[in-house]
């Protein structure tokens, strides 16, 4: 079976701070910088700043945190998440969304998480699996929520993506 993959790394230290602004979802896309450096890895150019536009996207732009699947097959999502350590937050949350930007398909999310915050920084890594399409791109969103369901701007410290794709689904 053959896998086509996409993994995108985003750090502070590396990239600068991520501005938190949420969507009218409520939740913040996060973004990657475009290349193959700082363990990045995208030969089927799933993040490509041409897609999704007529010009094109410059990190850290909404659409820099899209990846457009090379390929019709079964993906399996995955991403770490770090925040820094908030005494305000009551819950962390995150989800996989088909095109958070409405430029194809329309905005369909799934696999929405939420957990309640440790002492300290928030370490967190999610999975999920789902039919992916070339013309639906699909992308991490955020938040983080305080008393009342506030949202807070909470820093991130370091994120990840990734999407790998198989390719030879069988069917029966």
């Amino acid at each position: 079976m053959s896998v086509a993959i996409c993994s995108l790394l985003w750090d502070a230290a590396r990239h600068g701070q991520q501005p938190i602004k949420y969507d009218s979802d409520g939740y913040y896309l996060v973004r990657f910088p475009y290349g193959t450096g700082d363990e990045s890895y995208d030969p089927w150019r799933m993040h490509d700043p041409s897609k999704g536009g007529t010009s094109p996207s410059k990190f850290p732009d909404a659409r820099s945190g899209l990846i457009w699947p090379s390929h019709d097959g079964w993906g399996m999502l995955s991403a770490m998440v770090f925040w820094t350590a908030d005494a305000k937050a009551t819950e962390h949350r995150s989800r996989y969304v088909r095109d958070p930007l409405n430029l194809t398909t329309g905005y369909d999310s799934t696999a929405t998480t939420d957990a309640a915050p440790t002492r300290g920084g928030q370490y967190r890594t999610y999975l999920w699996q789902m039919f992916v399409h070339p013309d639906t791109p699909v992308g991490l969103k955020i938040s983080t929520r305080g008393a009342g369901d506030v949202k807070l701007r909470t820093p991130l410290i370091h994120a990840q993506f990734k999407l790998a794709i198989h390719t030879d689904v069988k069917t029966p």
